[in-house]
């Protein structure tokens, strides 16, 4: 069958096949929603550090005993959780890392988390000799390996931060105030360690775990009390971490003083061990918190 003819200026009226047209921010709006996931997961991640790391304690404290401490836990069979929890923590940290004055003191409270880590609480055990209480010979090869190793690849991180910083013109004062406070926190450690080696295997520890409370309940303090960091709804609760991390911290204070003094702080009541848990509960409140406020935010602060 011979087709019919079709005259010239029909050819206008055909319809054209459409070509897809991707809209201009279909991209941008991609990039954000993967944005948006990355940091949910991020936070999720230090709520499951977080937990795993009492689950551990809570399993050693029903099958092993009652603990003096959460520190003391690296001693145990949850000890391998302790390291591993705290490692997440910092790597977590870093990931959150941003221009925003909560994300440089997040940064470097990753690097204590990461000596808290490293570093164990002092014991009480006959291989002390005549001081009552010290890191075991045992474990000290351990910790001057993994104490060189992180301060290696914390240094040479700051350092490669910085130069694709510079490299990518994000470069601020922010950045380089980070940066330059947490060389000071590792040389400063570093020296210390060996200019006085017993007093720094007696007090890092502790030291690292009072300033990374301090950081996370100054991180609370600044959402509750400016007004732009976080919606009116959210500031009561992290005015109340703030506080009870400061009263907990307090009180873990008053122990150390009562344990230098000569008294027991372990028996009948473990209060060192109360202390550390309040404050370790009031971390997940606070990861808490900034999880649901931020669930649908792309983390607009990273700019900020």
């Amino acid at each position: 069958m011979r087709p019919s003819a079709i005259a010239p200026g029909e050819l206008r009226h055909w319809p054209r096949p459409r070509r897809s047209i991707r809209a201009p921010w279909r991209n941008s709006r991609i990039r954000t929603t993967s944005t948006q996931r990355t940091y949910r997961y991020v936070r999720l991640t230090i709520l499951a550090a977080t937990l795993l790391l009492a689950v551990a304690v809570t399993v050693e404290e029903i099958v092993g005993g009652s603990l003096p401490s959460l520190s003391a836990a690296y001693y145990t069979q949850a000890g391998p959780m302790f390291v591993a929890g705290l490692f997440v923590v910092a790597a977590a940290f870093v990931a959150l890392s941003g221009h925003s004055v909560e994300q440089g003191l997040l940064d470097v409270a990753a690097v204590l988390a990461l000596v808290i880590a490293v570093v164990p609480t002092t014991v009480e055990a006959d291989v002390c000799g005549e001081v009552v209480r010290c890191v075991p010979p045992a474990v000290l090869p351990a910790v001057f390996n993994n104490g060189v190793s992180v301060a290696s690849v914390v240094l040479v991180g700051v350092a490669a931060g910085v130069v694709l910083s510079i490299v990518q013109g994000t470069m601020s004062r922010g950045v380089a105030v980070t940066a330059a406070a947490v060389v000071v926190v590792v040389v400063g450690l570093g020296a210390w360690a060996l200019a006085a080696r017993d007093a720094f295997l007696l007090f890092a520890h502790n030291v690292a775990a009072v300033g990374f409370f301090l950081l996370i309940g100054a991180v609370a303090a600044i959402a509750a009390w400016r007004p732009q960091r976080a919606p009116e709804r959210f500031r009561p609760a992290y005015a109340a971490v703030a506080i009870g991390i400061l009263i907990a911290l307090v009180g873990l204070a008053a122990t150390l003083v009562l344990a230098v003094g000569g008294g027991d702080v372990t028996r009948p009541v473990p209060w060192v061990f109360l202390g550390e848990a309040a404050a370790l509960v009031l971390f997940a409140v606070f990861w808490l918190l900034q999880t649901v406020e931020l669930w649908k935010e792309p983390d607009p602060r990273l700019l900020a």
